[in-house]
């Protein structure tokens, strides 16, 4: 675990764990299915994350992409790699929607479609509705 994952919330947030990489639930959602894929490796620039590490990176999203698109439906998918904050190699994964998603009796909105996401807008998602959402994401994984 690192600095970065246990911002996100690491252990209860771990929706699937590889060798090199960990898919987090992102607990501010921007969008409904919002997750974090974090670099295990102890890596704070892109360039240093090892070739396995690049090489299960396909693997990572293309599940990521499956799964979100099973689940949940999404129109696009944006990845962001920021690092201003957590300085550990990860991207914000954001599914995009044109119309807002019901989940759990709460609307969920996409106010930057089609324009980039709005990071600051969060869904709020309680305790239970979290645990449900990463439920459902690890079973279908």
């Amino acid at each position: 675990m690192n600095a970065t994952m246990k911002t996100f919330g690491y252990p209860e947030t771990l929706v699937h764990s590889y060798d090199h990489w960990a898919v987090l639930f992102r607990p501010k959602q921007v969008t409904l299915g919002s997750l974090v894929l974090v670099c295990t490796e102890p890596v704070q620039r892109f360039s240093d994350v090892s070739r396995d590490g690049f090489s299960e990176l396909k693997t990572a999203v293309s599940d990521i992409e499956r799964v979100l698109s099973a689940s949940f439906r999404y129109d696009k998918i944006n990845y962001l790699m920021l690092m201003m904050v957590d300085p550990d190699v990860h991207y914000h994964v954001i599914p995009r929607y044109s119309e807002p998603h019901e989940m759990g009796g709460i609307s969920f909105a996409d106010p930057g479609w089609p324009g980039p996401p709005e990071l600051g807008t969060v869904n709020e998602v309680d305790d239970q509705l979290q645990a449900s959402l990463i439920s459902q994401l690890r079973e279908a994984w």
